[in-house]
């Protein structure tokens, strides 16, 4: 998965961040002060959890074939 399709998720990441980490994306204070890796770590974090980010990018699970039919 690109940087850049994760990203296209902004809105769905941006509400899992508050929710998981507590990271209110719009304190300016807080985001200058943290580096790319942090934030990056925590949105990676976001796709190993059951959250909305992780629901909208998750592939579709492969149904197994039903000989027979």
């Amino acid at each position: 998965m690109s940087w850049s399709a994760l990203l296209a998720q902004w809105a769905l990441i941006e509400a899992d961040l508050h929710d998981v980490y507590g990271i209110d994306v719009e304190d300016r204070t807080l985001m200058r002060t943290r580096s790319w890796r942090w934030l990056q770590t925590r949105i990676l974090g976001l796709l190993a959890a059951d959250t909305r980010t992780y629901r909208a990018l998750a592939p579709e699970p492969e149904l197994p074939e039903i000989p027979g039919q």
